[in-house]
Parts: C-alpha cells; sequence; structure tokens
C-alpha cells in the first residue's frame, strides 16, 4: 500500500473530506488530493502533523508497515533498541535526532548504572 493509498483510508474512515483533513492540519485541499493520487509528498512537518491527528506512527503512515498495530499492557519495549533503531522516534510531536537519541541514551545509563 502506498502512502497516497494509506492516507485516503485514514481520511474515509475518519468520514472527512480532503477540504476537512486539510483544514486539520492546515494546508490546502489540492496538497491532500496530490498526497493521495501521488503527485505530490508532504514535508517533514507535514506528515509528523498527519501521524499525529490520525494517532498513527509515521511508519504506517508511510506505508513501511503493513498493519497499525497498537502496544498492549504485555508488550515489553526496550528503549536502547528503539533509541539504536531506524524508526522514527519523537517526543510531543518533535522527532528525535541522533544527538537527541545519544542524550537519552546517556541519561538512561546514568539512571541504570
Amino acid at each position: 500500500m502506498s502512502f497516497g493509498s494509506r492516507l485516503k483510508e485514514l481520511r474515509t474512515s475518519n468520514n472527512m473530506t480532503q477540504e476537512d483533513l486539510g483544514k486539520k492540519i492546515n494546508v490546502s485541499k489540492v496538497s491532500i488530493s496530490g498526497y493521495e493520487n501521488g503527485t505530490r509528498s508532504p514535508d517533514r512537518e507535514t506528515l509528523v502533523c498527519l501521524a499525529n491527528f490520525f494517532d498513527v506512527s509515521l511508519d504506517y503512515l508511510v506505508a513501511r508497515v503493513p498493519e497499525h498495530s497498537c502496544l498492549t499492557p504485555d508488550d515489553n519495549i526496550d528503549l536502547k533498541k528503539l533509541l539504536d533503531s531506524n524508526l522514527t522516534v519523537s517526543y510531543e510531536g518533535k522527532v528525535l535526532t541522533n544527538s537527541e537519541r545519544q542524550k537519552i541514551k546517556n541519561i538512561l545509563i546514568g539512571v541504570f548504572w
């Protein structure tokens, strides 16, 4: 599934028009249409806005993973593996840089050792 078809699926499953979605994330209806039909690509900030708006991961939104998977309380996430991975990690909507990831790892080392 492409990014455009994933976006359209999310939009229509939320009973939204392209215009509705555009207003919610502050882009034009024409831009939403372009994203959905593959003639335009959103910038990183818009991707983050879309992922946050639909409450999905960036990987799911850009179709890197096939299904929207939800974590359960029984799931175990290794923070070191997460920070070392190529996954996009964000905090309050801000995508972490490699430098910020390293700072977090250093803080965790100080806490646990």
